[in-house]
């Protein structure tokens, strides 16, 4: 049978069968359309990518142009939006992207991209609310689409399609017939820009997968993913040339061909064109090498005392809570409480996911005690302090739970949602969202003790406290000091670049000789006056993740390439410099330390990376200690945990505790 006939075959089945089906959109899936192939048997469709919408810009009136554009072809059945839809993530711009949308006269189908989910204010949650899904299923001429969001979901990292993605896709594909073509749409390319992307390909081509459609890089390029074959879109925003234009595909027996459409302009010549195959669309004989390392074979001493898979992305670190003996961090330290010696009976690991669970497992065996259920993904890290545990959630909570039992004590709403991280001194909580307020809340009874609504941008980072200052940062440029007793502003440090990915917003402040220090995503780290708040120093090199020495004496910063470095938080000098083997790496991850370990008992220091890497260094000198692989995506945090032992939480939903 040919193609042509086979497509044929199952349109028919589909134009009897699923036009009775009704079109849903349920737990941020899109599903139930099937559009029949045209009269002459053909199938045609636009596909924009990378809109990028700001709004009061060129954008929006460009992408509203090529809306009219695509209207003014009755023979374009429908339109695919590969992602980047936002500039900055903002909910304004994602209502505008929607109106504008909205004008198209046909059925579209669209999917969020990394500008979408990683600078979200939301938590991703509005482009859901906005657009209704996030992923998508419908047939056109007897294909199966299915598309997929990839994050990153709010903390800097390579792109991921999400766990519950994941199954969800392994259920679309386990309902396919073996013979139907289908197409997968995802915003990032299905290369190593991606993720566990190996995961994705051995998904999709356990059926009869015949193309990839992406975004991302804002040029077309034909692409070949081990075999299959794939097409990058190019962005509709406006060339050097001030063209506008998104791009048109036409299948007509067994080929597709993709050629660009300039706004006002007749369709230009094609660009790629692929013969559909009746059977599988690539080399099924063919074996290829996927990422791999051999850390854990080389450091056999690193073991896992136990781990849980968890059914969706974990975006934050996961807390440990011991009923007595909770030991805290010294001051100038922004890092988790800890437990003395190895876990024991009664302790609990809080840990929060991006379904909106929060959950507890007994720490000696990783079994699940409890869970909670908010109405929003959650990207805060539980703060622990007495028999209280506080998360926030992107459904615009606070919640203040009961650690042992997983009870709700109290909530507090806010205005939008909550993604930043609490810190709790002196039974206050201290804590940012992104309605532009940082609050201090009562800790045994959620009370407002004082507010400051100043904000420039949203926060989803941990702030610093100490008695004499609360200090955090925003996606608004600004790092900002607090008086811990009311909340005046002792001094707002702006960044010396205004651009908002700038912003410190990511990294978690340190504390040390009367400086405060942060790492940018311009590369450079900061050290500024702590009384003052005037800039001190400037160094290049680090990318937000930041850490300091057991003695504070030290500063550390990860560079983005294979490089660690170590500062005198006295007078900044270089203490040390170490070449590790991560690699590229752009994970916001705060550095831990161990004190009294490693060479010369002068401290362990943990780099955590954003394809599931834990290295271990030596305070003293830098030399790498051990290094494992948890799982292949960002490791959220790395916990010490009693003298040997380390709690883990990854992006890709793994919870572990290892010993060394």
């Amino acid at each position: 049978m040919s193609f042509r006939k086979l497509t044929l075959t199952v349109a028919a089945l589909v134009a009897a069968a699923g036009f009775l089906c009704a079109q849903t959109v349920k737990d941020g899936t899109y599903s139930g359309m099937r559009i029949p192939l045209k009269e002459d048997g053909s199938l045609k469709f636009a596909v924009m990518s990378d809109v990028h919408i700001s709004v009061g810009t060129a954008s929006e009136s460009g992408t509203l142009e090529c809306v009219e554009d695509i209207n003014k072809d009755p023979e374009i059945q429908f339109v695919l939006i590969t992602g980047d839809i936002a500039n900055f993530g903002s909910d304004d711009e994602i209502q505008s992207a929607k109106n504008i949308f909205d004008h198209l006269k046909m059925p579209w189908f669209i999917i969020p991209g990394n500008h979408d989910a990683t600078w979200s204010e939301s938590g991703t949650n509005s482009f859901t609310r906005i657009f209704g899904y996030e992923r998508f299923e419908f047939e056109a001429g007897g294909i199966k689409f299915l598309g997929t969001p990839c994050g990153p979901n709010i903390r800097m990292a390579p792109a991921l399609v999400p766990r519950e993605s994941m199954l969800w896709l392994s259920d679309q594909i386990g309902k396919m017939p073996s013979s139907q073509p289908l197409f997968y749409v995802n915003h990032y390319p299905l290369d190593t820009s991606l993720l566990k992307y190996d995961n994705v390909l051995e998904l999709l081509k356990t059926k009869n997968i015949q193309l990839v459609f992406s975004g991302h890089w804002h040029v077309d390029q034909a692409m070949e993913y081990e075999g299959v074959p794939g097409v990058i879109i190019r962005s509709t925003l406006a060339t050097a040339k001030g063209e506008k234009g998104y791009v048109i595909a036409e299948l007509k027996g067994s080929l597709i061909t993709f050629r660009d459409k300039i706004v006002g302009k007749k369709p230009g010549k094609i660009w790629y064109a692929v013969r559909l195959s009746q059977g599988k669309a690539f080399p099924s004989d063919v074996v290829y090498e996927h990422p791999k390392n051999d850390f854990n074979a080389r450091f056999p001493e690193v073991r896992e005392v136990w781990r849980y898979e968890n059914n969706a992305d974990i975006g934050s670190a996961a807390a440990i809570w011991r009923k007595k003996g909770l030991v805290f961090p010294g001051v100038g330290f922004n890092a988790l409480p800890s437990v003395g010696g190895e876990v024991r009976e009664g302790d609990v690991v809080i840990f929060a996911d991006e379904a909106g669970m929060i959950y507890g497992l007994d720490a000696v065996s990783g079994v699940k005690k409890w869970e909670f259920k908010t109405e929003g993904k959650i990207f805060s890290t539980p703060a622990v302090f007495g028999d209280y545990a506080v998360v926030g959630s992107s459904d615009n909570n606070i919640y203040c739970l009961n650690p042992e039992n997983g009870k709700l004590r109290w909530k507090y709403t806010c205005a939008k949602s909550v993604l930043g991280s609490a810190n709790i001194f002196k039974e206050k909580v201290y804590i940012g969202a992104s309605d532009g307020v940082f609050r201090a809340l009562n800790l045994k009874d959620g009370k407002l003790a004082w507010s400051y609504d100043g904000m420039k941008g949203f926060v989803v980072s941990r702030p610093y406290a100490d008695k004499d200052q609360v200090v955090v940062g925003d996606w608004g440029n600004c790092l900002y000091s607090f008086s811990p007793k009311n909340g005046k502003v002792q001094w707002i440090w702006k960044t010396p670049k205004s651009v908002r990915n700038y912003s410190p917003a990511q990294v978690w402040p340190v504390k040390s000789k009367g400086k405060i220090f942060i790492v940018l995503p311009d590369r450079i780290s900061y050290a500024i006056d702590a009384a003052s708040g005037n800039t001190v120093s400037s160094i290049y090199g680090g990318r937000e993740a930041i850490g300091l020495s057991p003695d504070g004496q030290q500063y550390y910063i990860k560079c983005m390439k294979d490089t660690v470095r170590a500062y005198s938080t006295d007078n900044l000098n270089t203490a040390w410099q170490t070449i590790t083997e991560y690699r590229y790496e752009i994970s916001p991850t705060p550095i831990t330390v161990k004190e009294k370990a490693g060479k010369d008992g002068k401290g362990l220091l943990f780099i955590s990376t954003d394809k599931g890497n834990v290295f271990a260094l030596n305070c003293a000198d830098g030399s790498v200690a051990w290094q494992h692989n948890v799982s292949g995506a960002l490791v959220n945090y790395a916990l010490p945990v009693g003298d040997k032992q380390l709690l883990v939480s990854t992006m890709d939903g793994v919870i572990c505790l290892l010993e060394y």
